[in-house]
């Protein structure tokens, strides 16, 4: 693969993901809500798709956290896929094309209920396409985040890359939990809403202008290597047991993704469940998730600064801190501040949450592409993609316990405000579990002294 040597391409680059992460936003913390009307109370026509439960609960419950599970499983061998196939136009282009168009497809079949009652099956035909949505998401963006180390020369570059993903995080996130609720207060219906979303995907096109791949049929693996392209291609193909293996006896990295599979029970549960908590009280959530994803540029400079000065595993546990101290209080500013005070209150818990959200975003993309990279240039058994698929397995277990069997509980037992009291416990669960990562992840990013 040709390396990307200009400044303007790397940050292009960085975009392409947006669109694409948006309509998961759409499907994870927007549509699978909107199935059922339990939970909601105010807007409920809007937040929902006709006002009432289209699945059976207890069902989906079961459902969603298996295909959440499973999608964390197929990471796996999809990034075997992604790594090995052999066209006559590379691998990660056709690999990406692969998986966008079924994610489109599915996508636009979710918002179509087979029957406008609770019935199981809606409950099967939802499940059905949640699984086919989340594989060919998951095949998109494993591909499109496994070209990061492939693409990109030095160290410098991939930061810049990992730096314009995560302040495009922050783009979609605004976008996603700041926006949206306003069109709801607008009396717009979600199904309406996320079809407004679904012109964003075309950002994906962009590394089908900018990857500039050489074929990988096997009659075309003793050509000459280009001058300014990646590893050869008697390299990239990798054998998956190997390279699985690999990824899975590095104990270091398996500890750290329980750490980070803890901490995303939580967000994953913020982001699935927080347009429920806030049907529930009086406050503007429009207001309240700007704040929180707002600042997200400026409260990753104040981590970068603490990774640099202080190394991974203490800038990590930082933003635990700021983001269970935000969960903590908007808890309490929603049980016991008074109804004309609320949304000011909530706007401080959702900045002290902004502190947290950034480094959440980051840290997911550095750890693992750091990791491929170090297996690129020593030549190892390791493809790029597989820490992010190893991964993603363990999130995609992590996001199906959220937004699967606690947030229907908490839905179907009107619990709902309790929510960020429940992601507070993960978040601090995590911090623990952090205190104990090795030296190495502590060291990560230190600047050395002088």
């Amino acid at each position: 693969m040709k390396y990307l040597t200009k400044k303007w391409q790397m940050i292009l680059y960085g975009c392409a993901g947006i669109g694409v992460n948006m309509l998961n936003i759409m499907v994870g913390s927007y549509l699978c809500s909107a199935l059922i009307a339990d939970g909601f109370k105010n807007h409920v026509t809007e937040w929902t798709y006709l006002g009432v439960n289209l699945v059976v609960p207890a069902i989906w419950a079961t459902l969603a956290l298996f295909i959440k599970a499973f999608d964390g499983i197929v990471d796996i061998p999809l990034s075997n896929y992604t790594d090995n196939l052999r066209t006559k136009w590379g691998r990660r282009r056709p690999a990406i094309l692969i998986g966008f168009v079924p994610m489109i497809i599915a996508y636009l079949l979710f918002l179509i209920p087979i029957q406008p009652f609770e019935s199981v099956i809606n409950t099967v035909w939802f499940a059905f396409l949640l699984f086919v949505f989340y594989g060919s998401y998951t095949l998109t963006m494993l591909t499109y985040y496994a070209t990061f180390a492939e693409i990109l020369k030095t160290e410098h570059d991939r930061v810049l890359v990992s730096n314009t993903k995560s302040i495009c995080d922050v783009v979609y996130f605004s976008l996603g939990f700041a926006l949206i609720p306003a069109f709801i207060s607008m009396n717009l219906n979600i199904r309406l809403i996320a079809l407004f979303a679904l012109p964003l995907a075309a950002t994906m096109l962009i590394p089908f202008f900018l990857i500039k791949e050489r074929s990988t049929l096997e009659k075309d693996k003793d050509l000459p290597i280009e001058e300014g392209y990646s590893v050869p291609t008697k390299q990239e193909r990798v054998n998956f047991a190997k390279s699985l293996g690999h990824s899975f006896k590095n104990k270091k990295f398996i500890y750290w993704l329980l750490v980070l599979a803890t901490m995303n029970v939580g967000l994953q549960l913020f982001l699935g469940g927080i347009n429920e908590f806030f049907s529930n009280t009086a406050a503007n959530m429009t207001f309240v998730m700007a704040s929180a994803f707002a600042p997200v540029p400026f409260t990753l400079i104040l981590y970068n600064k603490f990774v640099k000065k202080h190394g991974l595993r203490f800038a990590y546990q930082y933003s635990l801190v700021m983001f269970t101290l935000g969960m903590l209080l908007m808890f309490f500013a929603a049980k016991f501040v008074p109804d004309n005070l609320i949304t000011l209150a909530a706007i401080g818990c959702g900045i002290l949450v902004s502190f947290g959200i950034g480094a959440f975003f980051s840290i997911t993309y550095t750890v693992p592409s750091h990791l491929a990279a170090e297996e690129n240039e020593k030549g190892g058994a390791c493809a790029s993609s597989m820490y992010f698929a190893v991964q993603g397995l363990f999130e995609g277990v992590a996001a199906g316990i959220a937004t699967g069997p606690i947030l229907t509980f908490l839905k179907t037992q009107f619990l709902v405000p309790y929510t960020t009291l429940v992601v507070a416990f993960f978040c601090i669960a995590a911090f623990i579990m952090a205190i104990f990562l090795p030296e190495t992840f502590a060291k990560l990013g230190k600047k050395k002294d002088e």
